[in-house]
């Protein structure tokens, strides 16, 4: 058995279309979509490319779909910047009531069994939370805690777009990185695959000059940001993980 894991693909469907055509190749017995899949600039393309994969993909929801969600039926995210709240409000106006309905009953977690790996924990950021942070450079100490109640022994989780691996005592976590707003080194989309043997980060190269242009005829208010920030270039890993540290300090 193998598991394609693809996170935070933020509506960039050329990105998500160029792992699909890889999967095509890898034929993973099934996907799961480790939620944010809708917070970017094609998010209604998104949920029809993915709804077209039929019983092989699962999803769980993360911050961002539970944000639109919110934000379509009226309610307000208080913790969302002016920005952030204007990109969630143009994305909830994209969807229909179906989509809608659709992002509100995924569950926050699964667990999927494997030979070879066991009960496996699917969540978007952390076990107790869509929204918490952690990085490579979080301590152990508190990696630790935040893990402290976890049945299983492997946990697959993203949300901080950063590919990496941390083994707190038993507990292996994986952050599988991200399909469509990375903080790597160089472009492309990431995403995680899982097989009885282990696991083995994926990283997927795809036209950027092509994705650019769908991108910027999305209709995004802030598409061109998206473009330069995300599809041309990236977030530098150790750029993303001090913006994500300061987050996370400022939280507490």
């Amino acid at each position: 058995m193998k598991i394609a894991a693809l996170y935070d693909i933020h509506g960039n469907l050329p990105a998500l279309n160029a792992v699909l055509e890889e999967l095509n190749e890898v034929q993973p017995d099934l996907i799961l979509i480790g939620g944010d899949i809708v917070s970017g600039p094609m998010p209604l393309q998104t949920l029809e490319r993915l709804s077209l994969l039929g019983d092989k993909v699962r999803f769980i929801r993360g911050n961002g779909d539970r944000e639109v969600v919110m934000i379509f039926d009226g309610q307000k995210v208080p913790y969302l910047s002016e920005k952030g709240f204007k990109k969630q409000r143009w994305v909830a106006e994209q969807l229909t009531f179906s989509q809608r309905n659709f992002l509100a009953q995924l569950p926050e977690q699964i667990t999927l069994y494997m030979k070879g790996l066991g009960d496996i924990l699917f969540c978007h950021a952390t076990p107790n939370s869509d929204n918490e942070i952690f990085t490579p450079i979080t301590s152990k100490e508190r990696i630790a805690t935040i893990f402290n109640n976890v049945d299983q022994k492997l946990v697959v989780c993203g949300h901080t777009h950063i590919q990496f691996a941390q083994q707190i005592g038993e507990v292996c976590i994986l952050n599988a990185g991200s399909v469509g707003m990375p903080f790597a080194d160089q472009p492309g989309a990431y995403w995680l695959l899982l097989y009885p043997g282990g696991y083995e980060f994926r990283h997927t190269a795809y036209n950027k000059d092509t994705a650019a242009k769908e991108v910027k005829a999305s209709g995004d208010p802030q598409a061109q940001e998206f473009i330069e920030t995300y599809i041309l270039n990236t977030i530098k890993e150790a750029k993303g993980m001090e913006i994500l540290e300061n987050i996370a300090k400022n939280r507490r």
